[in-house]
């Protein structure tokens, strides 16, 4: 009795409907052609909570302290001897120095999460539609890519690695004159982006080198 196919599931791409006005029977959708997506922005979840939560902590600490000082009982230990440590230390002294630093690197970190979009994997596509925006993984754009190289003749191995704007290809050839593998694989690499329909076309880097010597 033979056993059943195994189910094979490949990335798909990204795809995300925004609320927008869509066309009316007389405007035209847009054409692939005239607009691209951009970049897909991160919900940056995991530092959001993160400051949040340090936020209300310290708030809510502060406040209590605070409360129970106007209540007449005495000020917290950590904020004796912080108001302490901050009218003693100099301003040119190492843990001070040090601190300011720790803290302007935080927020010059925050600064830059809010300013970046973030999912840096999902690389936008073409918009076909008003109200449609996708985006393909990069591990799904270099399958295709490797797909479409393996499928020339002389070659024997491909091996992608996608980034934002390049695409590094590297091939193993054999049984065919070099030069000739090389003009169909610059073709079918070259139809290949075309069709993955990114909205910013990768430069395409191709290494192609032979089987190397037996033995």
């Amino acid at each position: 009795m033979s056993e059943p196919p195994q189910d094979v599931t490949r990335p798909m791409p990204v795809v995300d409907t925004e609320k927008h006005r869509p066309p009316s029977d007389g405007e035209p959708a847009l054409s692939p052609d005239a607009k691209g997506s951009g970049r897909f922005w991160s919900a940056r979840r995991v530092p959001s909570a993160i400051i949040a939560l340090l936020t209300v902590g310290g708030a809510g600490l502060l406040l209590y302290d605070i409360v129970a000082v106007r209540a007449g009982y005495p000020a917290m230990y950590w904020r004796r001897e912080l108001a302490r440590q901050l009218a003693e230390r100099r301003l040119d002294e190492i843990p001070v120095l040090a601190g300011a630093a720790f803290v302007t690197a935080v927020g010059l970190w925050l600064i830059l999460l809010a300013i970046t979009p973030g999912l840096r994997s999902l690389l936008p596509m073409l918009r076909p539609r008003h109200d449609v925006r996708a985006a393909l993984t990069r591990d799904a754009a270099a399958q295709v890519l490797r797909d479409r190289a393996v499928t020339v003749s002389g070659v024997r191995e491909a091996r992608v690695r996608m980034r934002r704007r390049r695409a590094d290809v590297r091939v193993i050839s054999h049984f065919r004159d070099p030069a000739e593998v090389r003009g169909d694989l610059d073709e079918a690499l070259a139809g290949a982006v075309t069709d993955l329909g990114m909205s910013r076309r990768p430069k395409l880097s191709v290494r192609l080198r032979g089987p190397g010597k037996k033995g």
